[in-house]
């Protein structure tokens, strides 16, 4: 605007000057005489010189009149308290407690298996038979000993009842009973170890020996039995958020292999941190009626951490820090009709991020309005003029 009206009025001056004495000049020219020429050319530059000095007086005053000078143009957002939930991304695996190799308790050959790959299973169900390399037989005589010593004994018993015989005999027959029971009972137990048998409720995910196999007792692997209706997530936490990751905490699970979220919580956490990484463990409970999530399947995790429900948020870009490391921004003040204030700077406090919005603890009041475009090129006390108004910043 100065520029132009300094233009304009040298303009007027040179023309209404000009044409009074256009004449002389081309006189003066005409004369082909070097004094006159040279005469006529200091007249002007006179001239031009009181003219400058007409200009410049001109100029002061147009800065004295003008308002609008060097005010800079911002925009601006309302700062407006709002529910702020800071989340806490972790990666786990999907694990279940149920998941285990089956291996024999007895040595032998596997004579049977009973189940298929995919088949439902119950605790406690027969999943195959290794051969009891005669116990059987065994269990068979030892049975007819017990039965012998049983009738002895109670025959012996019936005698000292009545005062016949000596107690020695009466004690020698009980014993001997009493060892060929658990005789038996051994052996039974042995021909237990024989059945292969469900340890939970679950799936046979896969069979790993097949009937006619040589096993050995706790070393062949028989089958993978898998129960996927407990299913849960394992994570590590750093050991900074022991307080804030506890029991119940909402978590939502992404998974990205199969591009779906669900909304869950923490179940449990470890009493015992990792000397090696500092972490420790906890547990995300998982919905898996339909058999959807798999062991291994990797999840992303965002637990909340931390709820404020009347925090002001606004953008890191506008933040700027003095000499003494404070963080400050500029609000605007005193805004009058014409969408002009003054830019001030406040000294804040701030705390948790979430992107590109960080929380702000102290320095900034409700509703104040805060300068965004241009909030790293104003001065504090400066005069600025507001283009736009922009409430929903945050939305």
């Amino acid at each position: 605007m100065k520029y132009i009206l300094t233009i304009l009025t040298l303009s007027v001056l040179l023309t209404s000057c000009g044409e009074g004495k256009k004449n002389t000049v081309e006189k003066a020219l005409e004369s082909n005489n070097l004094e006159t020429i040279r005469k006529k050319r200091a007249e002007l530059v006179d001239e031009q010189q009181i003219l400058h000095g007409k200009i410049v007086l001109l100029d002061e005053k147009i800065s004295v009149l003008d308002t609008t000078k060097n005010v800079p143009l911002i925009t601006t957002f309302k700062a407006t308290p709002e529910e702020f939930n800071h989340v806490l991304e972790l990666q786990g695996n999907v694990t279940t407690k149920d998941l285990m190799i089956i291996t024999p308790e007895y040595s032998g050959i596997l004579t049977h298996v009973y189940v298929k790959e995919g088949q439902r299973v119950s605790k406690g169900q027969s999943l195959g038979k290794i051969d009891d390399g005669g116990l059987s037989q065994q269990l068979a005589q030892q049975q007819i000993q017990t039965d012998l010593a049983q009738t002895t004994f109670e025959r012996q018993k019936r005698l000292w009842d009545q005062k016949i015989g000596s107690e020695i005999q009466f004690l020698q027959a009980k014993s001997t009973y009493e060892g060929q029971v658990e005789a038996v009972n051994q052996i039974k137990q042995q021909i237990a170890k024989t059945i292969v048998k469900a340890p939970f409720s679950g799936t046979i995910d896969a069979v790993i020996s097949e009937q006619g196999s040589v096993v050995a007792a706790g070393q062949t692997q028989l089958m993978r039995i898998v129960n996927l209706d407990n299913m849960y997530i394992e994570t590590e936490v750093p050991e900074r958020h022991l307080k804030t990751i506890t029991v119940g905490k909402d978590v939502e699970v992404n998974f990205p292999i199969l591009g779906k979220t669900i909304l869950a919580k923490v179940r449990q956490t470890s009493n015992v941190i990792s000397a090696s990484n500092r972490t420790f463990k906890a547990e995300i409970g998982i919905p898996n009626k339909e058999g959807t999530f798999k062991p291994n399947l990797t999840a992303r995790l965002k637990i909340n951490d931390y709820t404020n429900k009347d925090a002001v948020l606004i953008p890191q870009s506008i933040i700027s820090e003095n000499a003494e490391g404070e963080q400050y921004v500029y609000v605007v003040k005193d805004k009058n009709d014409k969408n002009q204030g003054i830019a001030s700077r406040v000294i804040i406090k701030t705390g948790r991020t979430q992107g590109d919005l960080i929380e702000v603890l102290e320095g900034i009041e409700s509703d104040a309005e805060l300068i965004d475009e241009g909030a790293r090129s104003v001065k504090d006390g400066q005069t600025v003029e507001v283009l736009i108004l922009d409430n929903n910043k945050n939305e």
